[in-house]
């Protein structure tokens, strides 16, 4: 794993269990030691955070406080080794201390979703499923404080928030003016293309944002900033962030008009589509999927390009 060192930030990698592979975190020196992230909850990344603060010159003990670029398991989950202040966005504070009226009606939520996607009965299991991935966060944390636009880094001066939605419904980046640097948490990766991803909202009854609309959002947002490094949640850094996102977009529309002929052939439902897209990864791997096809219906329903041609007990169908 081992660390690498930029001015005032330590970059600590750690192994994880999931197909994205490694997580980076983030020490940054300023008032307070920070950790930006907390990686995911096993042996091995525990192990990896504690030889790259060694070989950094710290023990877990000297972290003052921990700020959180969102709330996915895979930068949440050493929260409970830490007894400090820690800061995110408001969205985070039901996933860390694992709210269970919240991740019950999150599962009726997705039920009901998923009746409306398509999802036919034999598979509405997943919908109880979504929360595997929760043994690997945190279970007993508290936000000190919620970080919105605009505010300054807790003990960081110079560093800004940005709401990033998309990725995730709490995703946020940190943007150091003096440099151009950015800690960029998923909301951009080097390689692979961060998946927008469908969650409930916060309350009971509200409606589900359409995520891929909201990250294309939050993609123009950091396109307006003078970045020149960026600090990512995993994989290699970046030094020229606007041309890949500009490739991130002309993917997505080709992608977005290949859905577009399928449903100009015939009325589908967004599970229709999911399998054609992803054959057999939408069996393995149905929220993600679910949530990518989902986006293109986003895309194309917001350009006026499809409609809903008929509902049949619950489905909606959709026709170009």
């Amino acid at each position: 794993m081992g660390i690498e060192t930029y001015e005032n930030i330590i970059k600590i990698t750690m192994p994880t269990p999931f197909p994205i592979g490694d997580v980076n975190t983030y020490l940054v020196k300023g008032d307070r030691l920070t950790l930006i992230d907390a990686g995911v909850n096993t042996i091995e990344a525990r192990t990896a955070l504690k030889a790259g603060l060694k070989e950094a010159g710290y023990k877990a003990s000297d972290i003052e406080q921990v700020i959180l670029t969102h709330h996915h398991p895979d930068h949440t989950g050493l929260l409970d080794d830490f007894h400090v202040d820690i800061y995110g966005h408001e969205y985070c504070a039901n996933w860390l201390s694992h709210n269970q009226s919240f991740l019950d009606w999150r599962r009726e939520f997705f039920h009901s979703l998923f009746r409306e996607f398509g999802v036919p009965d034999e598979m509405m299991e997943i919908a109880n499923n979504l929360e595997k991935t929760l043994k690997f966060s945190s279970k007993n944390s508290v936000l000190t404080q919620a970080l919105k636009e605009g505010d300054e880094l807790p003990a960081l001066p110079g560093w800004r928030v940005y709401e990033t939605p998309g990725h995730a419904q709490s995703h946020l980046v940190f943007y150091r003016e003096k440099d151009g640097f950015l800690i960029a948490g998923d909301h951009v990766l080097k390689t692979v293309s961060s998946n927008p991803l469908i969650e409930p909202p916060s309350n009971d009854g509200g409606e589900r944002a359409k995520s891929l609309l909201q990250y294309h959002d939050s993609l123009r947002k950091v396109m307006d900033l003078d970045i020149r490094y960026a600090l990512t949640g995993h994989g290699n850094d970046i030094k020229s962030i606007n041309p890949l996102i500009e490739r991130r977009f002309e993917r997505q529309h080709d992608r977005a008009m290949l859905v577009l002929s399928m449903l100009r052939e015939k009325p589908m439902t967004i599970f229709d589509v999911c399998t054609k897209l992803f054959p057999e990864m939408y069996k393995k791997e149905t929220g993600l999927t679910l949530s990518e096809t989902a986006g293109q219906f986003d895309y194309l329903m917001e350009r006026g390009d499809i409609h809903v041609y008929n509902v049949e007990n619950g489905a909606a169908y959709f026709r170009g």
